[in-house]
């Protein structure tokens, strides 16, 4: 069975949605199946109302004769819901148990790709700085954020600048960006966001991590508005998933998803 680059039609999901939340299949074996996620699909259901919109339900929805047949979604790497890119799923018990090994064994290593407000001085840098949830070390208004501190655990990040570009902005001027490349060597919650905000290159959208944390609190109050729209210029955070590769005796497997149309276009509209 392949379903190598057919988007899934979703015949349950209420409408206009059906037409925004989809993904692509980018290779499949009886074992395991790799989709290009776009944003802002949630991976998971979290509350009843993300029943049918979710990544998760997709699978099942995409996999019903293998579930029927003793199989099972389990996917391995996860992403932020604004975060776009590859997603492994295994298909099978056998499957999951030796991908999460793999991912223990560090024998699986990602590569992002992430617009960033401003040119770094750097063309490539490594941050080794530890993280952890900011409300242990200080007030935080937002619970899940995370921030460099001392007392976090280890967290090191690799970045290499691609592109240098600018763009003219309405009522702002020109501003400077960069494609910047990052291999996480760890695996610590929102770890390349907190690190590129401590370079001072915030990834563009990055409503918690960005120019103003009080756009995410805004946003989960207004959703998207032209107030928000004027300072994050995106959506969502500008962050894709580009590469996974697995390296283990049994499999050596790389799985690259193209960038995706919205940050390409963010690019293009630049000088």
């Amino acid at each position: 069975m392949h379903r190598a680059q057919a988007p899934l039609q979703w015949a349950q999901m209420p409408q206009p949605l059906a037409a925004a939340y989809h993904f692509t299949v980018l290779e499949e074996t009886d074992d395991w199946l790799v989709v290009n996620k776009p944003a802002p699909l949630q991976i998971h259901p979290s509350k009843p109302a993300d029943a049918g919109l979710t990544l998760w339900d997709g699978l099942r929805e995409l996999l019903r004769y293998e579930l029927v047949n003793g199989g099972q979604v389990s996917i391995i790497n996860r992403l932020d819901r604004e975060t776009s890119g590859v997603v492994l799923v295994a298909k099978t018990s056998r499957a999951a148990r030796e991908m999460g090994k793999a991912m223990m064994r560090r024998q699986m290593h990602k590569t992002y790709l992430a617009i960033v407000h401003g040119w770094p001085e750097w063309e490539q840098v490594e941050v080794d700085e530890p993280i952890l949830r900011q409300g242990e070390v200080m007030e935080s208004r937002v619970w899940v954020k995370q921030r460099v501190h001392p007392q976090g655990a280890p967290c090191r990040t690799g970045f290499q600048v691609m592109r240098r570009f600018e763009k003219r902005l309405a009522d702002r001027g020109v501003e400077r960006f960069a494609l910047v490349q990052a291999e996480p060597h760890t695996g610590r919650m929102h770890q390349i966001r907190v690190h590129l905000q401590f370079t001072g290159h915030p990834i563009v959208g990055d409503k918690l991590y960005g120019v103003d944390e009080g756009c995410y609190l805004e946003f989960m109050e207004t959703n998207w508005t032209p107030s928000l729209e004027s300072r994050l210029l995106l959506p969502r955070q500008a962050l894709h998933s580009q590469v996974l590769s697995v390296r283990t005796p049994e499999l050596e497997q790389t799985w690259t998803a193209p960038l995706t149309e919205d940050l390409e276009r963010f690019m293009a509209e630049g000088r």
